[in-house]
């Protein structure tokens, strides 16, 4: 487990693909369970240790994940994230050239719980909840754009959704039309920087972290 940044109050971990945040229906052993376990063990902590999951990122995506170590800055943390204090960007590798450098993306979305999906639908649907972010072109290279993303909204898949919807899947995401795997099973999404007022300090905190191996062809280019 990789951590990028810790304190008496948040602990913020580099999640890798195919780890899950919070334990599913599949029973394996999630994030928050091995940062319980890290801080039990660096801490010499007896009995049972709090970590309060913040936000997550699905299960093939990687990158920054924030887990409370105490109730007063989970309290917080949720009410922030609620009121789009807590700013994450996410570098997409996706597949083709994007018809414009930078847009704004708005669609309606309506996720499936059967297929664990997310499709673009009809504003009339009552379940359907409108989605909006932001991008911006990186770099390109022959058959790839790399773009910084910035969700407006938060959504179950929504960017995964939303650039696949035109035209533009992301590298490695089957499930969102990508023409084929990643040899690690993750897709080429990552949340590469966040940005937030730290819960109890009211100190700013900006984390980054050093792009996917995937990225790095086009960034030199």
């Amino acid at each position: 487990m990789e951590v990028i940044y810790e304190d008496n109050h948040i602990i913020v971990v580099n999640k890798r693909a195919g780890e899950i945040v919070q334990g599913d229906k599949t029973g394996d052993t999630p994030l928050s369970e091995t940062v319980k376990e890290y801080i039990r063990e660096k801490y010499n902590k007896p009995g049972n240790v709090f970590c309060g999951v913040v936000h997550r990122i699905d299960r093939p995506v990687s990158g920054l994940v924030i887990f409370a170590r105490t109730s007063k800055a989970l309290e917080r943390l949720n009410r922030m994230l609620r009121e789009g204090e807590i700013h994450k960007t996410y570098w997409a590798l996706v597949e083709g050239h994007p018809g414009q450098e930078e847009a704004e993306l708005e669609n309606w979305l309506l996720p499936d719980g059967r297929i664990n999906k997310t499709f673009i639908s009809d504003s009339r649907l009552r379940e359907a909840k409108l989605s909006r972010l932001r991008y911006r072109t990186i770099a390109r290279g022959d058959r790839y754009t790399l773009l910084e993303v910035n969700l407006l909204t938060g959504r179950k898949h929504q960017i995964r959704a939303q650039l696949s919807a035109t035209g533009h899947p992301i590298k490695g995401d089957l499930k969102y039309g990508a023409k084929r795997s990643n040899p690690d099973g993750g897709i080429s999404l990552q949340a590469h920087s966040i940005e937030f007022i730290h819960p109890v300090s009211k100190q700013p905190i900006k984390l980054e972290i050093p792009p996917l191996e995937d990225f790095k062809p086009l960034l030199r280019s």
